[in-house]
């Protein structure tokens, strides 16, 4: 066994012995489901950034680092963002309703708002969603096993998603919540003394730049590999249309905001995890650009951050920045997963199966339903090809089938059930359709995603002059979690 190898199994045992110890504090499916909304700023915070920084911002942007130099800064700073705008405007607003109304997801808030059968439509479209998303962070940590112990494919995303199935099954958010503290410390600090310690091996800035034109035929070239939008103007669009109506209205991190104390906590906690974002996001960039000046030749992309991991760094810190990169897929894992398993648990078999169940039989359903969403996640991980391709899987389903429905619904009582309905087809139909013409390009600078949300605020708008009305709240719901 090498030192990289062992060092990381020992970390995921650690992890998952403190998610076991949690989990004696979770008595009651709101423990499970929102940590009884206890958490802090603080807490806030650590479990918002410690999910957003996963396979897509690590692996994955570095990847597009590579590739495009610093234009990936678009890949994570457009999820920063995002949940600026979620942290200010839609936070605050959500957060009221579910703890007037005992809402445990996204999903409850549509049910509440529109009615079950735009809950069922959502939910379904979720689940297909998030398990390519789960899949996503599971090839990740493939690779970087792969990388520092030649284990195959399938037996890393069967060992990385074994972890987070142990811990986030035995204490759901409030597990998740205490591990992520401790995984985003270690993410932070591997992957933030990378950088330096990259450079100053490469011989800086400047030298990391002539090795990138040296590699180019013609040097002019690779200039636009060092500018923030060097990829050009489509492609930062394209990545703007998926990713910031993403994390404005992703219900893994709706649920966690409904964890919050109150409002105060919504905006500051996760105003905090939308500035550490911004900053974070120059990293995968410049560490795709080291690994590009020093390894010209990886056969694939996402394998730039685990190499530069191992090849370009002293061996001390090698270790420590690889388990930074684990901590990072797992902390993003396990918030998949719990999506994952509330949708399923709550959203599905507490709505359409046994509206009446108790407390005590949720919380089982709920640990029942992480278990098998973790298993169907690695049988995926182990078919889809990549991590950006699994991931914008998710991210497209999200932002064209949710975002109008979201914000419609917060800021207007003027829009019915069935406009939410029709939008929702539309803007599938319309994505589907873009994408299926132009190869997945788009038309001009507008991405398949960007066509599909526009359309959906068409079917909107002309079922608000068309067909006015006035919605009423469905006031017999009764909550994801349950009377308090």
């Amino acid at each position: 066994m090498t030192l990289y190898l062992g060092a990381l199994l020992f970390y995921s045992i650690f992890l998952m012995a403190l998610g076991v110890f949690i989990s004696r504090r979770v008595k009651n499916s709101s423990d499970f489901l929102v940590a009884s909304r206890s958490l802090g700023p603080g807490r806030l915070f650590a479990t918002f950034l410690a999910a957003n920084i996963g396979a897509g911002s690590t692996v994955g942007a570095t990847g597009l680092g590579y590739r495009f130099g610093m234009s990936a800064w678009w890949w994570v700073g457009s999820a920063s963002i995002g949940t600026l705008l979620l942290s200010q405007f839609l936070g605050p607003r959500l957060w009221r309703i579910a703890k007037d109304r005992h809402l445990a997801t996204l999903q409850d808030f549509l049910e509440f708002r529109y009615g079950k059968a735009v809950k069922a439509i959502i939910a379904a479209l979720f689940w297909c969603g998030s398990m390519a998303i789960l899949a996503g962070q599971l090839i990740a940590m493939s690779w970087i096993l792969n990388t520092v112990a030649g284990i195959p494919k399938w037996g890393g995303c069967l060992i990385g998603g074994v972890v987070a199935i142990v811990y986030c099954t035995a204490g759901g958010l409030m597990s998740s919540a205490f591990v992520n503290m401790f995984e985003l410390a270690v993410t932070m600090a591997g992957l933030l003394l990378a950088v330096p310690f990259v450079l100053h091996g490469l011989g800086g800035w400047s030298h990391v730049r002539a090795l990138v034109q040296a590699q180019s035929a013609n040097p002019a070239a690779a200039a636009p590999m060092f500018s923030i939008v060097g990829v050009g103007s489509k492609q930062v669009l394209a990545w703007v249309a998926i990713l910031l109506p993403s994390f404005m209205i992703s219900p893994g991190l709706v649920q966690k905001l409904y964890g919050a104390r109150d409002v105060k906590t919504v905006r500051l906690g996760v105003g905090l995890n939308s500035l550490g974002q911004a900053i974070f996001a120059f990293v995968p960039p410049v560490l795709g650009l080291c690994a590009l000046a020093a390894l010209p030749h990886l056969a694939n992309p996402e394998l730039a951050l685990p190499a530069a991991m191992k090849f370009l760094l002293p061996k001390w810190l090698g270790v420590f920045t690889l388990a930074s990169i684990f901590s990072a897929e797992l902390s993003a894992t396990d918030a998949i997963l719990f999506m994952l398993s509330t949708s399923l648990a709550v959203d599905l078999y507490k709505t359409f199966i046994r509206p009446k169940i108790s407390q005590h039989e949720l919380l089982a359903a709920s640990r029942i339903a992480s278990a098998g969403a973790g298993i169907c996640g690695i049988l995926a991980a182990i078919v889809l090809p990549s991590i950006i391709a699994a991931i914008g899987i998710f991210y497209g389903l999200i932002a064209v089938a949710l975002f109008v429905p979201v914000l419609a619904g917060l800021y207007s009582k003027r829009v019915l059930s069935s406009a939410a309905v029709w939008s929702i087809g539309g803007a599938l139909a319309a994505t589907l359709f873009t994408s299926t013409v132009t190869g997945g390009r788009g038309f001009g600078v507008f991405s398949p995603e960007a066509v599909g949300i526009a359309m959906a605020a068409a079917v909107m708008i002309g079922f608000r002059l068309l067909h006015p009305g006035r919605a009423q709240n469905n006031l017999a719901f009764a909550g994801g979690t349950g009377a308090s």
